[in-house]
């Protein structure tokens, strides 16, 4: 009953007029003020930071705070897969049958996922995942896991229903229904998908690539399948876009691609920059770790 209840009540609330408000009140000159507060009420490590605390226009300004490059080390060689983001692993594992694991006992459609997209769901069927939470003490700005080239990219509207423990739990199907952004890069050992999952307070999500893109905006944006027919080479931990207050991304590898280099284990902690992959297909390499 209390599970309903709780459905039911996040069901009927705004969140797309809220997680816009949320972002005009965060862009506000005002909101600086409140940059302390934050900082405070989520432990947050200013060590890396690049700009100095008094140099933040806004909350959101600090929000999106880029760190000091030696803060984020790229594992270097091309078969190393990076994190493209700090967070931390909530699951990960093998797509079996065209299903991705939520949580314990809840799984979701890769189908459904990439906006039903026949090529991709034929492509990463069998592969494997991972689904890392960014929490709002984590930096924010996403980059690319491999060296590769963007070749594609999907925004599939949907719900802003919140993606923390909460969220997972209530929501079967969750990242399968709130809005999105999938994009997909080629690289030497084969496609990898990179989704950005939306939630309620993200305000946005931008990416580097297309200008054009814009999550949650007002009135809603249409599906829309992009392909790029003249894609520039990407460096590994090269900056693909950021989110405008917490969320989800989830990394997509075809069959035989990776293997894990960190425990897939939940409450894992990754920071962007961090081997937790070997791309299998590029034999040269062989200084990859290996959790197997």
């Amino acid at each position: 009953m209390k599970r309903r209840l709780s459905k039911a009540i996040w069901h009927g609330i705004p969140k797309k007029r809220i997680s816009r408000l949320m972002g005009r009140v965060a862009r506000h000159p005002f909101s600086r003020h409140l940059i302390p507060f934050y900082i405070r009420h989520f432990d947050i490590d200013l060590a890396p930071v690049r700009k100095p605390l008094d140099q933040f226009e806004h909350l959101l300004d600090f929000f999106v705070r880029e760190l000091q490059p030696e803060a984020r080390p790229i594992a270097p060689g091309k078969a190393k897969v990076v994190s493209p983001v700090d967070g931390t692993v909530s699951e990960g594992g093998k797509i079996e049958a065209g299903k991705l694991i939520q949580a314990k006992g809840i799984s979701y459609s890769l189908a459904q996922l990439l906006g039903e997209n026949e090529e991709g769901v034929k492509r990463f069927d069998g592969g494997e995942f991972v689904t890392i939470y960014l929490s709002p003490r984590d930096y924010h700005r996403i980059h690319m896991p491999i060296e590769g080239k963007v070749v594609a990219s999907t925004y599939i509207p949907g719900e802003l229903y919140p993606v923390n423990e909460v969220g997972v739990q209530l929501v079967p199907g969750l990242f399968a229904v709130n809005e999105r952004i999938v994009t997909y890069i080629e690289g030497e050992a084969g496609m990898t998908a990179l989704v950005k999952v939306g939630a309620t307070n993200v305000g946005s999500i931008k990416v580097t690539y297309d200008e054009a893109i814009a999550t949650n905006p007002k009135p809603n944006q249409p599906f829309a399948h992009k392909t790029y027919p003249s894609p520039k080479l990407l460096p590994k931990g090269a900056e693909l876009g950021r989110f405008e207050f917490g969320s989800t991304v989830i990394l997509l590898f075809e069959p035989g691609q990776i293997t894990w280099s960190i425990p897939l284990a939940k409450e894992t902690k990754v920071q962007m920059g961090q081997e937790i992959a070997c791309l299998v297909r590029l034999e040269e390499e062989t200084s990859c770790s290996d959790t197997r």
